[in-house]
C-alpha cells in the first residue's frame, strides 16, 4: 500500500479513537446491560453502512476493486519479474544490459501502472467515504429531529453529539480500512494462487489451508474480546460525560468549591477506563496475537520448505519457485497477521456507530400521522375535551377526562400550586407528549391529525427558562420567523424592551450570546425570547412564567407590550405571581390535574377558594391598572397576525 494511504488510514483511526464529550443518560445505562440490545444495534449499524455502500456503488465498487489491482501491480508483478530474471540468469553468466532491459521495462511498467491505478483508487475512495459520511450525518440529524422531547431529557447533549459524529465519521474509517487494508490483499491473494499453482498445487493448498486455520483459531477469541471492548467504551463514555457535565456546570463547581470533589470523580473515571482499556488491549496481545503469531510464522516456513522440496526434484534446484514462494507467502500471510488489527479497527468504528443506531431501536412516542390532514385551523381557539394523561412510570393519572375550552382571542391565566399540571397542559397543547385519551383541538382541528410542524406554527411560546443558540442576537430573535426583515427584527426587539440592552453592546445585533445564552442575564434571555414570540405570526401566544426573571419596572413595561400583542391573539399565560395575570379575561385554577376554579380575578376572590388563598399570600400587582376591555394597539412594526388555513375570526 502506498505510504500516504497508510498515513491516512492511521490518522483516521487515531481521530476515531479520540475521546469525545458526552455520556449516556439514565435510560442508556439501563439499556447497556442488555447484550441482545447491543447486538441488535451492531447489526443495524452494519446494515446501514452496507446500505450506504450499495447506494454509492458507482464510487464504492471502483474504490474497493482498484486498490487490489494497484497492490498486485506494485507488490506482486515486480516480484514475478525478478523471479523470471533468477530463473533465466541465476545459474549462468551475468546478463548484459540488453538482456535485462525487457525485464527492467516490465518491472518499471508494472510499478508505474500500479501507482496510476492507486491514484484512481484513492480518487474514488475519497468521494465514496465523504459522500457516504455526509449522507449518514444528515440522516442521523433527521433521526434526532424525529425524536420527541422526552428523548432529549433522557440523554446528555454531549452523548448525542458523540454518537451522531461517531456514526458518520465511523463510516469514513470503515471505508478507508476496507479500501486500504482489506481490498489490497484480496485480489493479490488470488493472483498469487494462480502463479503458485504453476509451480505446484500443493503450494496453493498449503497457503489457503493455513489462512483458513488461522482464521478459525482466532475468530472465537475476537468474538470474546467484544465484551471487553463494550466495557471499555462504556467507561470511555462515562469519563467523557463527566467532563462535559462538569464543564457545563462550572459556575456551580466554582461557587460551591467542588473542584477537588469533581477532580476526584474524574480520577476514578480515568482509572476505571485505564484498567478496562488495558484489559482489552492485553487480551489482544496475550491471547489473539499469541495464537496468530506462530501460525503466521509456520505458514511461511511451510511454504519455503515445500518450495525447496518440490524445486529439488529431478536433480535440479528451482530458484525461481523458492523466491516466488517466499515473497508471495510473506505478502499473502500479512493479511492473516494484520487481520485481527484490521478487524479491531473496523469493529471499533462499527461499535461507535452502534452507539447511535441503538437510539433508533426505540421508536419516538410522538410521531406525525401516516396521512396527516392538511392544516386548516379556522381560528385560535383551543379545546381540551375529555383529556386523560399519565406520566410514564406513574401509577395515577395526572389528568382524568379534563375539559377546558379557550375561545379565539381570549386571554386565559393558568394558576395554582406547583405540580398542579399547568406546564404539562401546555406540553400537551404543543404535542410534546401524547395524551392517553380524549382530544385536543386547535382552531377546530384535532392536533393529532396534523403534522407537528403545522401545529406549532400556530403557537408562539415563551418558556420560563429560554435557551439561546450560540449565535448572534439577530439570529436568536429571527428563530421566531426566519424570513423576517431587519426592520421587523428590530421592531420586535424594541417591543420586547430587548433593544435597550442590545443597542448598547459594541456589536449590537451581531453579538454572540454564548452557549445556551450564557453571556446574557436571565432577564435578557427572557426579553430575547419574548421578541421571538412577537416576531412569530401565530394566533396563539403561550407564556410560561415568561417575565419571572425581570425586575418589576421591566416586567410592567413588557406586560403592557404583551397585552397589546394579545389584542389579536389567543393567550395562555402561566404565572405563580398572580399579580401578572389578574387582568386576564379568565383565570383557570388547576390543582392536582383538575380545574377547581374558573372565572375572572374578582369572581375568584369572591369565591374565596384556593385562588383567594394564594392571592392573600402575595402582594400588589404590576398590571392592576391595565384594562383588557380596551384593545390596545399592536406595537409599531410587529408583524400582523396571519392564520394558516383560514382568516382569524
Amino acid at each position: 500500500m502506498p505510504e500516504h494511504a497508510r498515513d491516512r488510514a492511521w490518522t483516521g483511526n487515531c481521530a476515531g479513537a479520540e475521546a469525545e464529550p458526552g455520556q449516556d443518560g439514565p435510560v442508556e445505562r439501563r439499556d447497556d446491560t442488555s447484550d441482545e440490545r447491543r447486538r441488535r444495534a451492531f447489526r443495524l449499524a452494519v446494515r446501514r453502512y452496507a446500505g450506504q455502500v450499495r447506494h454509492d456503488w458507482r464510487l464504492t465498487v471502483p474504490g474497493l476493486l482498484l486498490p487490489g489491482v494497484g497492490s498486485t501491480l506494485t507488490g506482486f508483478v515486480p516480484a514475478l519479474v525478478i523471479a523470471a530474471v533468477l530463473g533465466h540468469f541465476g545459474a549462468g553468466a551475468p546478463p548484459s544490459f540488453g538482456d535485462l532491459l525487457p525485464y527492467l521495462l516490465a518491472f518499471t511498467g508494472a510499478w508505474v501502472g500500479g501507482e496510476l491505478v492507486w491514484r484512481f483508487a484513492i480518487h474514488f475512495v475519497n468521494r465514496a467515504s465523504t459522500r457516504g459520511a455526509s449522507q449518514l450525518s444528515m440522516a442521523a440529524m433527521d433521526a434526532l429531529f424525529g425524536k420527541d422531547l422526552s428523548f432529549f431529557h433522557d440523554h446528555f447533549a454531549g452523548s448525542l453529539t458523540k454518537k451522531v459524529t461517531g456514526y458518520s465519521t465511523g463510516y469514513l474509517m470503515v471505508v478507508d480500512s476496507l479500501a486500504f487494508q482489506v481490498a489490497p490483499h484480496l485480489l493479490p491473494i488470488v493472483f498469487a494462487s494462480v502463479v503458485l499453482w504453476r509451480y505446484s498445487p500443493w503450494l496453493v493448498v498449503t497457503l489457503v489451508s493455513m489462512i483458513v486455520l488461522t482464521g478459525v483459531a482466532i475468530a472465537p477469541l475476537i468474538v470474546r474480546r467484544q465484551r471487553l471492548v463494550n466495557a471499555r467504551e462504556a467507561a470511555s463514555n462515562e469519563l467523557a460525560g463527566h467532563v462535559a457535565d462538569t464543564v457545563s456546570n462550572m459556575d456551580a463547581v466554582r461557587l460551591f468549591s467542588r473542584e477537588r470533589d469533581e477532580a476526584a470523580i474524574h480520577a476514578r473515571n480515568v482509572e476505571r477506563w485505564r484498567r478496562l482499556a488495558l484489559r482489552s488491549w492485553d487480551y489482544q496481545n496475550k491471547r489473539i496475537d499469541v495464537v496468530a503469531s506462530p501460525l503466521y510464522v509456520a505458514t511461511n516456513v511451510l511454504g519455503v520448505v515445500l518450495a525447496i522440496t518440490l524445486g529439488g526434484r529431478g536433480g535440479t534446484f528451482d530458484l525461481e519457485a523458492v523466491f516466488i514462494t517466499f515473497v508471495y507467502y510473506h505478502r499473502a500471510t500479512q493479511v492473516v497477521w494484520e487481520f485481527n488489527h484490521i478487524f479491531r479497527t473496523i469493529e471499533s468504528n462499527l461499535s461507535n456507530a452502534a452507539q447511535f443506531t441503538e437510539l433508533l431501536l426505540d421508536q419516538p412516542t410522538v410521531v406525525d400521522p401516516p396521512s396527516p390532514a392538511p392544516a386548516a385551523f379556522r381560528d385560535g381557539g383551543v379545546e381540551f375535551r375529555g383529556v386523560s394523561f399519565t406520566y410514564p412510570r406513574m401509577a395515577r393519572p395526572l389528568f382524568a377526562r379534563l375539559d377546558l375550552r379557550i375561545e379565539p382571542g381570549e386571554r386565559v391565566g393558568l394558576v395554582g400550586r406547583s405540580g398542579g399540571g399547568k406546564s404539562t397542559l401546555l406540553r400537551l397543547l404543543l404535542r410534546q407528549a401524547d395524551i392517553d385519551g380524549g382530544v385536543i383541538r386547535v382552531g377546530g382541528q384535532d392536533i393529532a391529525s396534523v403534522r407537528q410542524a403545522d401545529l406549532r406554527s400556530q403557537i408562539a411560546y415563551v418558556p420560563q427558562d429560554p435557551v439561546m443558540f450560540h449565535r448572534t442576537l439577530r439570529d436568536n430573535i429571527s428563530v421566531g420567523r426566519l424570513d423576517a426583515t431587519e426592520a421587523e427584527i428590530r421592531a420586535a426587539a424594541t417591543a420586547a424592551h430587548a433593544a435597550e440592552f442590545i443597542e448598547g453592546l459594541p456589536l449590537g445585533y451581531d453579538t454572540l450570546v454564548g452557549e445556551r445564552g450564557v453571556k446574557l442575564s436571565g432577564g435578557q434571555r427572557q426579553r430575547v425570547a419574548i421578541a421571538r414570540a412577537l416576531l412569530r405570526r401565530a394566533p396563539i401566544l403561550v407564556l410560561d412564567e415568561a417575565t419571572s426573571s425581570l425586575d418589576s419596572e421591566s416586567e410592567g413595561l413588557i406586560q403592557r407590550a404583551l397585552l397589546a400583542v394579545m389584542a389579536d391573539r389567543t393567550a395562555i399565560v402561566i404565572a405563580h405571581r398572580l399579580s401578572t395575570v389578574q387582568a386576564m379575561d379568565r383565570l383557570v385554577v388547576l390543582d392536582d390535574g383538575r380545574v377547581i376554579e374558573d372565572g375572572s380575578h374578582d369572581q375568584l376572590l369572591a369565591l374565596d377558594g384556593l385562588y383567594a388563598t394564594l392571592w392573600r399570600k402575595q402582594s400588589g400587582g404590576f398590571l392592576g391598572d391595565v384594562r383588557l376591555g380596551v384593545r390596545a394597539a399592536e406595537p409599531s412594526g410587529v408583524p400582523p397576525l396571519t392564520v394558516r388555513g383560514a382568516p382569524h375570526g
